[in-house]
């Protein structure tokens, strides 16, 4: 391997190489356009696409293309070759300023949720000059924003944009107030980890559930599980070890700050984390370190599951997104200082993003809500569907005390006691980790861990910086009117704690008394898809979003109408997938086992009349009676999958799929999983969960 310092961003063209390749002149022009958001010249959009296009080509590459997110939830691109035609039939290797900043997709085939007709075909990728161009597999990679011949935003790295400058314009208002002039600017950072699973593929290709849906539908825990707890932190074997080292390798390639890999809880799983980064950076980087990961894990003969919940009963995987405020000269505003009780300005962004929270909790949760992340959240693993956050116990004593106008004892650090005198001391943390905690404070940044692991964190990130944005923009209306700043800002943090406290949750997020205890603090409990997403529309929503230029109305009402028909779709695929598994697979296998069973016992009858057949005759009888009850409840799941089809209406559709197809799936599911555990292990159609999960070494 490369040294690191070397590899990295080698297939990037960085600020470092762009330093090198433009003139000195395009260069400031182009980082006027990156940092202030000056309108791009189109004359140094050539001499920029002429340096990009040299550089790809020394890289080998020979195409080009603009690399979109529309609303699917995964990335897009179209592949143009450099090639042009020259009158005396050779070619010439061009680019121009014009093929950079603008492309041209086919925008029918994408989801629009009603704002075009599938007829209207034309839609625009727009270059985002904030995210550099990659080269990978022989392509110039372009991060673009997608938007349709109207101008609505059809992607997600649009209404992100548009997020990221709202809380940067808001927040800037808060620091002039505290005298910061030097701040132009402000970004929000992202570091999301993502978890994942690792099967052996040729057990994967066995199971059609994995292959149409990525999670199995079928399946019981093996006798071991994680309850030994021996997976976490455990040494990595030799074939995810050979592929961690490879996808560390790609992805330094492209400048992914790829930093933490380790095995995780649940058998099979394990987890990646970057370093932060600007968050539509992180965006981008999410998609490729996913695609990577997938790519990549094949070439050592396995499949990198990324779903939710690709096994009941077993933990899922998540996404924590790891989020931060800080200004463009360096400074973290969440970061509390050594004394967070006398830090100001610390303490008014704390309670922005606690009203933030509480007063749009229900849009976080729609931010995380999909058919697949509805089998995590709220199933006794982290973190629940209910919305809080967690401060530890030094600002949880801070806000009790600015709320109740008493004094704050501030207590020193004080040193770990480990009782080894060989062992060095350190400062003990003054507060621990809360892994059942939804949005959760860990020293300088925000985690909300609410975000599925198949899941793009775009529209989580919309979400935050736009409500705290909105609660940043009442702050400044209020403070910039104050006669007495210090006074008014007391006041402001201590009626906004006081108001928005009962969002703040310390204890355990799994216990059922927190239920109960939510419910009387008044806090949502939204425990499906169809649950959540009815909010969107609700006027404060709506107005959130519109205020600030994020999302139109229309753009709004498309995406409820898009993320309800991806969940009847999912829906709908499992379903079909699931009967088929059943009638084609399951039942014919079971059958043939009971043939054999009973010729069994037959033979022996005839060999020795008094011969105990009980083995042969009680499990036929099961096998019987659970091969019926598959049969009929494969039946009723085709009667209400049909029932759901028939219905027009979007939101009714999907309360069918809620309340009658999933527990029709669950129904056909609890015999299918009775007769696996009763039936040969030679005789049953594809690997049981205790194959695929200890399978890769």
């Amino acid at each position: 391997m490369a040294i690191v310092n070397e590899l990295f961003g080698s297939n990037v063209f960085s600020d470092h190489i762009m330093k090198q390749r433009l003139p000195k002149e395009t260069y400031k022009a182009l980082q006027k356009t990156i940092n202030e958001g000056a309108n791009l010249d189109i004359s140094v959009a050539n001499v920029v696409a002429n340096a990009m296009k040299d550089w790809a080509i020394e890289k080998g590459a020979t195409h080009f293309t603009h690399w979109f997110q529309p609303m699917t939830g995964i990335t897009a691109e179209k592949h143009d070759s450099f090639i042009t035609p020259t009158n005396d039939g050779r070619i010439l290797m061009e680019f121009s300023g014009g093929e950079l900043v603008r492309g041209e997709p086919d925008a029918s085939s994408f989801p629009s949720g009603g704002i075009r007709a599938t007829f209207e075909a034309r839609g625009y990728t727009v270059w985002d000059p904030t995210s550099a161009a990659f080269v990978k597999s022989k392509t110039l990679y372009i991060p673009t924003a997608f938007c349709s011949y109207t101008g609505e935003a059809l992607d997600a790295k649009t209404p992100l944009l548009r997020s990221m400058e709202a809380i940067s314009k808001q927040a800037v208002r808060i620091l002039r107030l505290f005298g910061n002039a030097s701040a132009t600017s402000v970004r929000t950072t992202v570091g999301p980890e993502q978890e994942y699973f690792l099967i052996d593929k040729a057990m994967y290709e066995q199971r059609k559930d994995l292959v149409y849906t990525g999670r199995t539908l079928f399946g019981n825990k093996p006798p071991k599980g994680q309850e030994l707890e021996d997976q976490y932190f455990a040494s990595i074997k030799t074939r995810v070890a050979a592929f961690m080292n490879e996808l560390n390798e790609e992805l330094w390639k492209l400048g992914v700050l790829a930093k933490t890999e380790h095995n995780e809880v649940a058998p099979a799983q394990h987890e990646l984390a970057p370093i932060f980064t600007t968050t539509n950076i992180a965006v981008d980087h999410n998609h490729l370190t996913m695609e990577l990961m997938q790519r990549i894990a094949k070439k050592y003969d396995m499949i990198c599951l990324i779903h939710e919940k690709p096994f009941e009963g077993i933990n899922g995987s998540g996404k924590h997104n790891n989020w931060s405020i800080a200004t463009n000269t360096g400074s973290n505003l969440l970061d509390p200082g050594k004394t967070p009780f006398e830090n100001a300005q610390f303490l008014l962004f704390l309670a922005a993003v606690i009203k933030a929270v509480d007063e749009y909790q229900d849009l976080l949760r729609i931010s995380v809500a999909t058919a697949a992340n509805d089998h995590r959240l709220g199933a006794n693993e982290a973190p629940p569907a209910i919305v809080s956050v967690f401060l530890g116990d030094e600002l949880s004593a801070i806000v009790d005390a600015l709320v109740s106008g008493s004094a704050y004892d501030a207590k020193s650090k004080t040193m770990m006691q480990i009782g080894v005198d060989v062992l060095p001391q350190f400062p003990k943390d003054t507060t621990d980790r809360n892994r059942t905690s939804p949005f959760a404070f860990t020293g300088n940044k925000f985690e909300f861990r609410m975000v599925g692991s198949s899941m793009s964190i775009a529209e989580a990130n919309t979400v935050l910086n736009t409500a705290v944005a909105e609660i940043l923009r009442e702050f400044a209306d209020t403070l910039e009117k104050a006669s007495d700043f210090k006074t008014a800002l007391q006041q402001l943090v201590k009626d906004t704690l006081s108001a928005h406290k009962r969002i703040i949750f310390n204890g355990n997020g799994y216990d059922d008394a927190w239920v109960a205890e939510a419910e009387k603090r008044g806090l949502l409990n939204l425990k499906t898809t169809p649950d959540a997403l009815p909010y969107l529309l609700k006027e404060k929503n709506v107005k959130l979003f519109e205020t600030h230029g994020v999302y139109s109305h229309t753009e709004i009402h498309s995406r409820y109408d898009i993320s309800l028909e991806n969940y009847c779709k999912i829906l709908n695929i499992e379903a079909l997938t699931m009967a088929e598994m059943a009638k084609t697979s399951i039942l014919p296998a079971v059958a043939s086992y009971a043939k054999e069973l009973a010729e069994s016992a037959y033979a022996k009858k005839a060999i020795l009349d008094k011969a105990d057949i009980t083995y042969e005759s009680d499990c036929v009888a099961k096998l019987s009676a659970l091969t019926t009850a598959l049969w009929k409840s494969t039946t009723a799941l085709e009667s209400a999958l049909q029932k759901a089809e028939t219905l027009g209406d979007i939101t009714e559709k999907s309360m069918s799929y809620k309340n009658g197809v999933i527990p029709a799936m669950d129904t056909v599911r609890a015999a299918a999983d009775a007769l696996e555990l009763i039936t040969a292990k030679k005789a049953w159609p594809f690997p049981t969960y205790g194959d695929m999960l200890f399978s890769v070494l």
